[in-house]
């Protein structure tokens, strides 16, 4: 057995009295904890009640407005792409039209002239097809018109094209070729493929075609000479009979099979200078008038196209900027009650508690006001109280408020302006606002180490400030687009933590609120950024000062 111990014993008694102080710490631990968990919970009322209530509110709102622009941008850029796709193709029967036909033929006019190849043009004529609009209506002579694209497509290879020139005439450009009887195999396989019965609406459909050939280098060398002299050579073979073929400066060729045909071609030579008809010419003016706005009408698409593309991107990027932002707003919260039991009792913890509680409130109150901000510049709801202003003392408050992030990150700050009062109209409240959020662009946007600086110019009418660093900078295609809503430069997001791209959109908006002036500047990526403020002053006789030594708020932060 052990003895009991001897209440007279001395490592009794100090055994007794160590225990005793043991438990007066556990207490007083206990008590420290309870007293942070409730300052804890106090702040997330807070926060909860009030300011995340109103950010989770307008965070809402901004999303589902951000997802149904950007809904809207990719549908504009669809319907601008199908609007391209369009103004290249023929409407009825959908196959190149002329603008496509002409720069197609560019390409292979140039491949011919380099390889000293031939080339040639079929202008293909449907014969009698007034009858079939007369008997059965124009609609049923669209969907022929349909049926004779698809099988002249079907008669040449992929690399020719198929181009309706207007009403019953096609074109149809033969490249590479090696011979110029290869132009007329294909134009006998052309009228042998309309010649085929087709049953349309219970209707049989049996068509011929006259077809005149002009062969490059031989008949002409550009596109205009080539189709009227292909066009002529056609209106001379249609004048012997239907479904022939003709070159240039040739007799019509009669097509095997057709010969006994009522009507069929014959083998009167066709005159050598056979030009254009009036009424081919006059067709051929239209053509090139209607050309010019159909090419008027695609570059037009093509830059909204663009522009539809760049405005979806601008979306994309800020999407995933407010994801970030708002996929966890409570975290630093949260993390400062985790420490309440992840760190030794200590009197200094509850000062850190509440310094990471203190900076997200700040944080998400600056969130709300930014986006309050940008509804005003949406709505132009500013509402200015302006009133006599000391811009130093503007200046000093917008600085100090800055200081402690530029200090964290460690960058070297300079302050240039004249002594005393600069005195102007505006809104006091505004005027802050502005540099304030001019630095904090300038602080985000800077390495940590790097310089800021800001200066003061007076003229005989009007402030100048400008805020300048040494940072990441803006790209030349960025720059243009700085003040717009919710646009960052890529190499920007996430810099520093992740904004809205509202706070210099806000900044124009109040400049331009106190009928100054922003210009943004930038020698492009990595060389850093300047913005100047343009303010005109309080009355016209104020007198011009220049910029002298650093006020007092040079330093490094540390």
């Amino acid at each position: 057995m052990n003895p009991t111990p001897d209440p007279n014993d001395p490592s009794v008694a100090d055994a007794e009295g160590e225990l005793a102080r043991l438990g007066v710490q556990v207490d007083a631990m206990r008590a420290l904890l309870v007293r942070l968990t409730q300052d804890v919970v106090c702040a997330e009322a807070r926060l909860d009640q009030t300011q995340a209530a109103a950010l989770a509110e307008a965070n809402e709102q901004l999303i589902l407005a951000a997802l149904a622009n950007q809904a809207d941008a990719e549908a504009a850029a669809q319907a601008l792409q199908d609007a391209v796709q369009s103004a290249e193709l023929d409407a009825l029967t959908q196959l190149p039209n002329r603008t496509t036909l002409l720069d197609r033929f560019a390409q292979a006019l140039a491949n011919a002239r380099r390889h000293g190849a031939r080339l040639a043009l079929l202008f293909v004529d449907l014969d009698d097809f007034k009858q079939v609009n007369d008997a059965h209506g124009h609609a049923f002579g669209d969907r022929v018109l349909r049926l004779v694209a698809d099988r002249l497509v079907s008669a040449v290879r992929r690399v020719d094209t198929v181009s309706r020139h207007g009403g019953d005439e096609f074109l149809v450009l033969l490249t590479e070729l090696t011979q110029p009887g290869d132009a007329q195999t294909v134009a006998e396989k052309v009228i042998e493929a309309l010649g085929a019965p087709a049953d349309l609406d219970g209707h049989v459909v049996s068509l011929t075609a006259s077809v005149g050939i002009a062969i490059f280098p031989d008949d002409g060398d550009d596109f205009d000479t080539l189709v009227a002299r292909a066009d002529a050579a056609m209106y001379e073979t249609k004048r012997q009979s239907a479904g022939g073929i003709a070159f240039h400066g040739e007799a019509p060729v009669a097509v095997p099979g057709l010969a006994a045909q009522p009507g069929a071609a014959t083998h009167r030579p066709a005159r050598k200078d056979a030009g254009v008809a009036a009424d081919p010419e006059r067709r051929l003016s239209d053509l090139r008038e209607a050309n010019e706005h159909l090419v008027l009408a695609v570059l037009t698409a093509k830059e909204l196209q663009t522009a539809a593309e760049q405005a979806r991107q601008r979306q994309a990027a800020f999407l995933a900027a407010v994801a970030d932002e708002l996929r966890n707003p409570m975290a630093p919260i949260r993390i400062a009650s985790a420490m309440l039991g992840g760190l030794p009792t200590d009197e200094q913890l509850l000062p850190r508690v509440k310094d990471i509680v203190e900076r997200q409130l700040t944080q998400m109150s600056r969130l709300v006001g930014e986006l309050v901000d940008a509804s005003a510049v949406d709505t132009g709801g500013w509402a200015l109280d302006r009133r006599p202003v000391d811009m130093a003392q503007v200046i000093d408050a917008a600085v100090a408020a800055c200081r402690p992030a530029m200090d964290e990150r460690r960058q070297r700050f300079e302050s240039h302006r004249p002594p005393g009062a600069i005195e102007m109209q505006g809104d006091a409240v505004r005027l802050q606002q502005i540099v304030s959020n001019l630095l904090d662009n300038a602080s985000k946007h800077t390495h940590d180490g790097g310089r800021i600086s800001l200066s003061v110019v007076l003229t005989a009418d009007s402030l100048v400030l400008t805020v300048s660093d040494d940072g990441i900078g803006i790209t030349p295609q960025m720059l243009p687009y700085v003040f717009e809503p919710f646009v960052q430069d890529t190499h920007a997001l996430g810099f520093h933590g992740v904004g809205l791209g509202i706070g210099l959109t806000v900044v124009r908006a109040l400049v331009r609120a106190h009928d100054g002036d922003l210009v943004a500047d930038s020698a492009g990526a990595g060389r850093g950024s300047q913005f100047v403020v343009t303010l005109p002053l309080a009355g016209s006789g104020a007198t011009t000062q220049v910029a002298g030594p650093a006020s007092g708020d040079a330093g490094v932060g540390q």
